[in-house]
């Protein structure tokens, strides 16, 4: 039986980034050869980075694509790579874009995948089922494909996906089984959000029997605005065999030797052609299977590259608790936010609480406290308490911290006009807002605002106050959530030998924007648990009043909760991004009218 090395690059793109990214396929496939692989395979688009929106529209983005792929096949050999199988994504195009008057049906942009060898664009493969649902519009930008390529490599024939593919029954993998592939390289972009690598495995065992084939599964790492990539490449055998498997949110080759059945007696190399099915026949005369794809074959000239080496193993990643997991994405999130957008710096607001804390956390993880402002912003009614323990969390973490009192500057605006009750409470917040946004333009630091997702839900927050900022880490981490995420920090510290960052008293006072003599979250808020319980059902799970009402909820509280939900619509809408951990995260994720009068239960 034919063993080939496979190497699954697990990097991180960026979007818009062409000449870089094509850099990194040659750095890569690189340290592939040297490992002695065959074949290396990089995510979906690659070439361009991981949604990029409207930018297909372009047509010279497009070209600028195309003209890239062309010319790394040809670098690829220049640099005596050329008889590696590099797989690789990139955006193609067969005509106008869809929102041209000159659109023809059935043409268009493509999410593509190209093989490349010996110097040339070998083979290419463009994406069959496309995603329209939660962060997805494929459909706005691309044109579905609806022929499988299938690649003769040596005596191993393989198929080429991409990413959706793998997520829907039948299409690409039914195909790929009546085309009697031994080896599917998928090639991914898919979003991280808590749990997905607990439904990737069974989701690739099943799509692997699918085909009955192995699946080479690779995925992109690294933020891209809100969302964030976490690999978790793999390597199962048709019989659901986990042979190799990537850790999350790291950058890294995964190498392993694959023991593939040998196809049938390989034809003469030749130009790619269609190759009709023969189940049924479709309305316009071509022959078809059930899975409603030709099958294109294309038979390489170069046979794999010969390795030496000792047999590579890959190795299986061990997985990690929940809280390690959104730890790695919210850090990888904010890195990524900061370094591809040409920050050197941020600054947020310190006040001593559980939500700053945790945010100053992940900054000084993401970046070095070296490249961390935390700012203590006094006002008349900060307890004492809050300023010890926001100069207490800058000594444990290293940031540079800073003091500047607010009640002279609110004096000062309360002495020309004349303000009470949450008008001044508000004031408060903007003060500090317009303090940040000063260093921002003084000295060029990203301002990260701190509040998290059962806050922005009801709409706990004053618009161009504490919501201020260009980027909120935990814009999609419920309240509870917060306090799991600065427990598990501080005692992953102890494991460590590390000191803890997180003020234990942060953690354990109950939470208030001391806006007021006395006040406390709770004032205005029921308690979180309750609060994240109906939030978690009527924003991730879409459920109605009826609903909350069975599972046992207050029917008084249900409705008072769902009526601040609603209401708040306007200031979610003005909120920084922030890294998407949920199923559903405000944004592209939950796309609701801000005038709308329907009301559940109404």
């Amino acid at each position: 039986m034919p063993s080939m090395r496979i190497a699954l690059a697990q990097v991180n793109p960026t979007v818009g980034d062409i000449p870089g990214n094509a850099a990194a396929v040659r750095r890569w496939t690189r340290r592939a050869a040297d490992a002695g692989a065959q074949l290396v395979a990089f995510p979906e688009m690659m070439m361009t980075g991981y949604p990029i929106e409207d930018l297909v529209f372009r047509e010279s983005f497009v070209v600028a694509s195309q003209t890239a792929l062309r010319r790394l096949a040809t670098d690829l050999a220049a640099d005596g790579l050329g008889d590696v199988a590099v797989v690789v994504g990139y955006v193609d195009a067969d005509g106008p874009a869809p929102t041209s008057a000159d659109a023809v049906p059935g043409s268009g942009r493509r999410d593509a995948s190209a093989l490349l060898l010996g110097g040339e664009v070998a083979a290419t493969y463009f994406k069959h089922h496309l995603p329209n649902y939660g962060v997805f519009d494929e459909d706005r930008y691309f044109e579905p494909g609806t022929s499988l390529t299938v690649v003769r490599f040596g005596d191993t024939d393989i198929a080429l996906t991409v990413c959706e593919d793998l997520w829907q029954a039948g299409g690409p993998f039914a195909a790929a089984r009546r085309a009697g592939v031994q080896l599917v390289v998928s090639v991914n972009a898919s979003p991280y959000e808590l749990d997905k690598d607990d439904v990737r495995l069974p989701l690739i065992r099943r799509r692997a029997a699918e085909a009955g084939a192995t699946v080479a599964y690779v995925n992109m790492i690294g933020g891209q605005d809100e969302l964030v990539f976490d690999g978790d490449s793999m390597i199962v055998t048709a019989e659901g065999e986990l042979l190799a498997r990537a850790g999350q949110f790291t950058e890294e080759l995964l190498i392993h030797d694959v023991e593939l059945p040998a196809a049938g007696t390989a034809p003469a190399p030749r130009a790619a052609q269609p190759e009709p099915a023969t189940t049924s026949e479709s309305p316009h005369g071509e022959e078809r299977g059930d899975d409603d794809m030709t099958i294109t074959r294309v038979a390489l000239a170069a046979a794999p590259r010969p390795f030496s080496s000792g047999p590579a193993v890959g190795g299986i990643a061990e997985r990690v608790t929940d809280e390690a997991e959104i730890w790695s994405a919210l850090t990888l999130g904010l890195h990524d936010y900061v370094e591809k957008n040409g920050f050197r710096s941020v600054v947020l607001g310190l006040s001593g609480g559980i939500d700053s804390a945790v945010v100053a956390a992940i900054a000084v993880d993401a970046l070095g406290p070296e490249r961390v402002v935390g700012v203590s912003m006094p006002s008349g009614y900060s307890s004492a308490h809050s300023r010890d323990d926001a100069a207490d969390l800058a000594k444990r973490t290293g940031l540079d911290y800073r003091s500047e009192p607010i009640q002279p500057m609110v004096d000062t605006f309360l002495s020309h006009m004349s303000l009470s009750g949450l008008a001044v409470e508000n004031l408060q917040a903007r003060v500090r807002g317009v303090i940040l946004m000063a260093l921002s333009n003084q000295e060029g630091h990203l301002v990260l605002t701190t509040g998290n997702k059962s806050e922005l839900a009801v709409g706990y927050s004053t618009l161009y106050g504490d919501s201020v900022g260009g980027f909120n880490p935990l814009k999609d981490v419920p309240k509870t959530m917060v306090w799991r995420l600065a427990t598990w920090r501080n005692a992953d510290a102890a494991r460590r030998g590390d000191q803890a960052p997180i003020p234990e008293n942060s953690i354990t006072k109950p939470p208030s924007a001391e806006l007021r003599p006395g006040q406390v979250d709770t004032d205005s808020l029921p308690d979180y648990e309750v609060l994240d319980a109906i939030l978690s059902g009527y924003i991730d799970g879409d459920q109605g009043r009826d609903d909350l009402v069975a599972a046992g909820h207050d029917v008084a509280l249900v409705d008072r909760v769902l009526r601040m939900v609603d209401i708040a619509e306007y200031k979610r809408r003005q909120s920084a991004p922030g890294t998407k951990i949920s199923i559903k995260a405000f944004g592209r994720d939950r796309r609701l009218p801000i005038t709308n009068r329907f009301r559940e239960g109404a």
